[in-house]
C-alpha cells in the first residue's frame, strides 16, 4: 500500500482508505448501502489492516450512529495499528441543536463519537457540511478546544465550496487555529466537477483530497450497462436520488471506454476507475467500500500498478465535461489559459 500525506499536514494516510458506511445498516438509505454487523466489520478490517488500509472513514449521521458503534468494536484491541475517521454537522435528530456546527453541538458530538467508537481521541475529525448559520470563527474556535484537549487529532471538512473552504483557512490563520488539512470530496470518472474549483484551492492551500464515491454512486461497478436494465442487486434501485446526477450517455460513454482499458490490461472497471482517481492532483486517499469481502478484495486490485499515460489521456478525454462559468474560459481561450498552467505546473517567471 502507497502512503501519502493528508494536504499540508504531517500525518501519512494510506492511498485507499474503507469507508464504513456498510456498516449499522439502519434507515432507508443506509440499510440499502449495506448491513455490516460487529462480526462481519472485523474480517473486512482484517483484510484491510494486511493490505495496508490503515484509516477508516464514518460519520454520525449513518445508520443513527450505528456505524461507528461497529467499527469501534471492529477495532478494539488494535486502535494503535488504525486511523479513525469521522464526521459531523448533518441532523441527527429533530431538535434545534440535532443538527450544524456551533460550539455546543460540535462538543457533544465529538465526545458521543468518542463513545460510539470506543476511543479517546479521533485521528481526522471533518464537517459533514457547511453551517451557514453558526459563525466560522466559532466553529474554529471549538475545533481548537477538541485539538487542545487531545480529543481530535487533525481537523477536515466535506462537500464545502470553494469559498466556504477559503473564508475557513483565512480565518484559521489569522486566529492561530488548526487548519483544514482534509476536504471529504465526490470526485469520480462521471462527476469531476471537483476540478473546477476545489482542487485548484487543494493544491494552494495544502487541502488533501479524501474522495468518497469513486465508483460514481455505484455506477462504475461494471454492472451497469447500455440497453439493459440495472441489475437486480444494485443499491441504485434504492439510493440512486440521493446521490449526485448522471446523465446516462455520458456515463455509458466513460464505460465503453473503461471496458476497453480492462480489456487490454486486464484489470476490472472499478480498478480502473480507480485507479484513474489515485494518479489526480491533491487526492490523498480514495475511500472504498464493500459490503463483503468478495468486494473488498476486487478494489483492493486497484493499488499496486498505475494506468499508462495513453490510458490516462482516453479517460480523461471521454470523461470532460464542459465547465460552467467563470471557470470555461481558462479551458477553452488561449488568452485565459495562458494565466493558468495546468493543474501541478508552475507558473513561468
Amino acid at each position: 500500500m502507497e502512503y501519502r500525506r493528508l494536504g499540508a499536514s504531517g500525518l501519512d494516510v494510506p492511498a485507499l482508505s474503507f469507508g464504513a458506511g456498510t456498516f449499522g445498516g439502519r434507515g432507508p438509505l443506509f440499510g440499502a448501502w449495506g448491513d455490516t454487523g460487529a462480526r462481519e466489520a472485523r474480517l473486512l478490517v482484517d483484510i484491510c489492516l494486511e493490505a495496508g488500509i490503515t484509516m477508516f472513514d464514518t460519520a454520525d449521521v449513518y445508520s443513527d450512529g450505528a456505524s461507528e458503534e461497529v467499527l469501534g468494536e471492529a477495532v478494539k484491541g488494535r486502535r494503535e495499528e488504525v486511523l479513525l475517521s469521522t464526521k459531523t454537522s448533518l441532523p441527527t435528530g429533530d431538535g434545534p441543536g440535532d443538527a450544524g456546527s456551533s460550539r455546543s453541538r460540535l462538543i457533544r458530538a465529538c465526545d458521543a463519537a468518542l463513545r460510539r467508537l470506543g476511543t479517546d481521541h479521533i485521528d481526522l475529525f471533518q464537517l459533514h457540511a457547511f453551517d451557514a448559520r453558526t459563525p466560522v470563527e466559532e466553529v474554529l474556535d471549538a475545533l481548537d478546544g477538541l485539538v487542545r484537549a487531545g480529543k481530535v487529532r487533525y481537523v477536515g471538512v466535506s462537500n464545502f465550496s470553494g469559498w466556504q473552504v477559503m473564508k475557513s483557512l483565512a480565518a484559521a490563520e489569522k486566529r492561530g487555529h488548526p487548519r483544514y488539512v482534509a476536504h471529504q470530496v465526490y470526485y469520480s470518472l462521471v462527476g469531476r466537477d471537483y476540478e473546477w474549483e476545489l482542487m485548484p484551492l487543494g493544491l494552494d492551500q495544502g487541502v488533501g483530497a479524501v474522495v468518497w464515491s469513486p465508483l460514481g454512486w455505484g455506477r462504475l461497478t461494471g454492472k451497469v450497462r447500455r440497453g439493459q436494465p440495472l441489475p437486480a442487486g444494485s443499491r441504485l434501485h434504492e439510493t440512486a436520488d440521493f446521490g449526485p446526477p448522471v446523465e446516462d450517455e455520458h456515463l455509458f460513454r466513460v464505460v465503453d471506454v473503461l471496458d476497453g482499458i480492462a480489456e487490454e490490461t486486464g484489470r476490472t472497471v472499478p480498478q480502473i476507475a480507480i485507479n484513474w482517481l489515485l494518479q489526480r492532483p491533491t487526492v490523498s486517499s480514495v475511500i472504498i467500500g464493500a459490503r463483503n469481502e468478495t468486494q473488498l478484495r476486487q478494489n483492493l486490485g486497484a493499488v499496486g500498478w498505475k494506468l499508462d499515460p495513453e490510458h490516462m489521456d482516453r479517460l480523461d478525454a471521454v470523461s470532460t465535461r464542459t465547465a460552467p462559468y467563470p471557470y470555461f474560459p481558462y479551458r477553452r481561450q488561449e488568452a485565459f489559459a495562458r494565466l493558468n498552467p495546468p493543474l501541478g505546473v508552475a507558473s513561468p517567471g
